[in-house]
């Protein structure tokens, strides 16, 4: 069984003095006003888990205001269905503290610990519309995820890049000659190469199910997902060739302008650029189905991630929410915030666990599921 998550603490997190909810295995579902707090729960669960906010990089700003630190803990079942506990300190300024089982790490748990997290928050849509480097890097770590064994080929790509720039700087400081950069052509050609198969490799195991997911959704005209490559190169050589090619204006600039470093993951509607000239809510339907077809292939390889959903119906209508409903029960664990349980067919079944949310406080019907378990 893939790991999930199965408790949440929180200590000074946000708007939260104390919190504490278990989890269901499968739906959770977090109803209330907006404002009361529903999104700082799926950003701790977030902290907690990958030791990061999705939210902001100013982390100061998860700290509850006139608190001098914050604490998350999350309990888990790994993949090896052993009980684990993550715990992440945080002081504003200070290094954060992270630990598994009570022994400290200097990196976020392996995933054999813990769930894999997939979320949907308004706030990234900049994952649809913004700039290609998020894309590229939401890309590297889909596949890193589906084939752990290589992992290494964005990191190989970007150290062959840095050195080939720091040629380049030498070259025009005069401090060697042009034919330096011949090895770091060769080198920056081989692990571009190995970059450019496996994003292509990525976007193949989830292109077909980003268009199903995306008509299922609302999209009225057809979706698509495609890797765009910024060469052309289906080699080594290829690449290599490329490379020598713009060696002269690499010069004028100080630094590579070709390379899979400029790539980008194209979400089309209708074939037209989803970023470019879909309504919001298109774009908002766009990520739903990228997430979800994500989740698709991943568990097909038996590792399915904890979807956080949040204000993730709102712009749907019955018959969409009805259809999103079906697709985050259908595999894995989910949390899904909502103002109106009703907003979200099937949130009132028995086997959901539902927590009411107001002004920082867990409502009276989290209490009798905290106290049993």
């Amino acid at each position: 069984m893939p790991a999930r998550a199965t408790r949440l603490r929180l200590r000074d997190f946000r708007n939260y003095e104390r919190a504490e909810l278990v989890l269901g295995d499968g739906l959770t579902v977090i109803v209330g006003p907006n404002g009361a707090g529903k999104t700082n729960l799926l950003e701790g669960l977030y902290f907690g888990l990958t030791g990061r906010s999705c939210r902001t990089s100013t982390e100061r700003e998860m700290v509850r205001a006139g608190s001098p630190a914050t604490r998350v803990s999350v309990d888990t079942v790994g993949a090896d269905d052993r009980a684990h506990r993550l715990d992440v300190g945080f002081v504003p300024g200070e290094p954060k503290v992270l630990e598994l089982d009570g022994v400290p790490l200097e990196r976020p748990p392996d995933p054999s610990a813990r769930p894999l997290v997939s979320v949907f928050m308004p706030d990234r849509l900049a994952l649809v519309k913004g700039a290609p480097s998020a894309r590229r890097g939401h890309l590297d770590q889909l596949a890193a995820t589906l084939w752990p064994a290589r992992a290494a080929a964005r990191g190989a790509y970007s150290r062959a890049l840095a050195q080939r720039n720091a040629a380049l700087a030498r070259v025009r400081a005069g401090q060697s000659g042009s034919g330096t950069l011949d090895p770091w052509d060769a080198e920056l050609g081989r692990h571009g190469v190995e970059l450019m198969r496996l994003r292509a490799q990525a976007v193949a195991s989830v292109s077909s199910g980003f268009a199903r997911h995306a008509a299922d959704l609302g999209l009225p005209e057809e979706a698509e997902l495609v890797y765009a490559p910024r060469s052309r190169a289906q080699d080594v050589a290829g690449l290599r060739a490329e490379l020598a090619e713009r060696r002269t204006s690499d010069l004028e600039r100080g630094f590579t302008g070709h390379g899979p470093h400029r790539d980008d993951l194209v979400l089309r509607h209708g074939g037209r650029l989803l970023r470019s000239y879909g309504s919001q809510g298109q774009q908002r339907v766009g990520l739903l189905a990228l997430l979800f077809s994500e989740r698709d292939a991943l568990l097909e390889s038996g590792s399915a991630p904890l979807m956080l959903l949040d204000d993730v119906t709102s712009e749907l209508d019955l018959i969409r929410r009805e259809r999103l409903a079906e697709l985050v029960r259908r595999g894995g664990q989910a949390v899904v915030s909502t103002t109106e349980l009703a907003h979200l067919p099937g949130g009132a079944d028995p086997d959901v666990v539902r927590v009411e949310v107001d002004d920082g406080r867990l409502g009276p019907e989290a209490r009798p599921r905290l106290a049993a378990a």
